[in-house]
C-alpha cells in the first residue's frame, strides 16, 4: 500500500503543483484572453457537469472511438498482410509514404467534398490519420519475428492461420501497442480539429465557437475537458494494454533474470 501511494504521489506532484501556481498567479488576472482559473473552474462547472455532456462530449467520444476501431482493424490488417508478404509491401511503400506524409487536417476539405459535412467524414478523418501508426508499428513488429519460430512452426505442421494467431500475433503485439497508442493522440487531434473546421457539436466545436463569441472562461473549459479527455483514454488503454500483455512483461522479466 506504502509503495502504491509513494507511486501515486509521485505521478500527481507535478499537476497539483502546476494547478496550485496557475490558481495564484492568476487570482488577480485582469486580461480578457488570460482569466483567472477561478472563472474557468466556473465556466467549467456550467458546462461540463453536466449541461453539455449528451449534446457536446458524447458525439465526440463517439466519434473518437469509431474512428480509432475501423484504424485498429485496418492497420493491424494491412500491416499483417504487408509485414507477411515482402512483394506487397515493396510495391505499395511509397503510396503509404506519401499518404502519411500529407496532415490530416490538410485532408479535411476533400472529405467535405466527397462525405459532406456529417459525423461520416468525421470518423473518416479520424480513422484515416490513425491508421498510420498502427500500420507501421504492425509492419515493423511482423518483421521482427523471428524465423526460427516460423521454422519450427513449419517442421510441426502448423497450419497458416495457426501460424498467425499463435506466434506472429504475440510476438508483434508489443509494437502493434505502442502504434495505437500512438494512434490514440493523432485520433484525438484529428476528432478536435474535425469538429472546430466542420462541426456543430462535440467539443472543437464547443471550444471555437466559445473563441468566437468571445466567451473566453468557457474556451478554456473546454480546453481543459478535452485534456480531461485525452488522460482518462489514455489511463484506460495503459489499463488495457497491461492486461493483454501481461505475458510479454512476465517473459521480459524472466530473461532479464537469466
Amino acid at each position: 500500500m506504502t509503495r502504491r501511494l509513494r507511486a501515486i504521489l509521485l505521478e500527481l506532484w507535478l499537476p497539483v503543483l502546476g494547478i496550485a501556481l496557475w490558481w495564484v498567479l492568476s487570482d488577480d488576472s485582469t486580461s480578457p484572453f488570460f482569466p483567472p482559473l477561478r472563472r474557468i473552474v466556473e465556466a467549467f462547472r456550467d458546462n461540463w457537469l453536466f449541461a453539455r455532456i449528451d449534446t457536446d462530449l458524447v458525439p465526440s467520444l463517439t466519434r473518437f472511438v469509431e474512428g480509432f476501431l475501423i484504424a485498429t482493424v485496418v492497420g493491424v490488417l494491412l500491416g499483417l498482410a504487408l509485414g507477411l508478404w515482402p512483394l506487397a509491401r515493396r510495391a505499395l511503400a511509397p503510396s503509404i509514404d506519401f499518404l502519411r506524409s500529407i496532415p490530416a487536417p490538410a485532408l479535411i476539405s476533400v472529405m467535405i467534398l466527397l462525405i459532406g459535412f456529417g459525423d461520416g467524414m468525421k470518423v473518416a478523418a479520424i480513422a484515416l490519420a490513425s491508421t498510420f501508426p498502427i500500420l507501421l508499428n504492425t509492419i515493423d513488429g511482423v518483421r521482427g519475428v523471428e524465423p526460427q519460430q516460423l521454422d519450427m512452426a513449419r517442421v510441426y505442421k502448423l497450419g497458416y492461420w495457426h501460424r498467425i494467431t499463435r506466434i506472429v500475433l504475440p510476438a508483434a503485439s508489443p509494437q502493434i501497442f505502442a502504434g495505437m497508442r500512438v494512434a490514440l493522440a493523432v485520433a484525438l487531434l484529428v476528432m478536435a480539429f474535425s469538429e472546430m473546421f466542420a462541426g456543430t457539436n462535440g467539443l472543437g466545436f464547443f471550444i471555437v465557437f466559445a473563441q468566437e463569441t468571445y466567451r473566453i472562461p468557457d474556451m478554456w473549459a473546454g480546453i481543459v475537458m478535452l485534456g480531461i479527455v485525452g488522460y482518462a483514454v489514455n489511463l484506460c488503454f495503459l489499463a488495457f494494454e497491461r492486461r493483454i500483455l501481461r505475458w510479454h512483461r512476465g517473459w521480459r522479466a524472466t530473461a532479464q533474470e537469466r
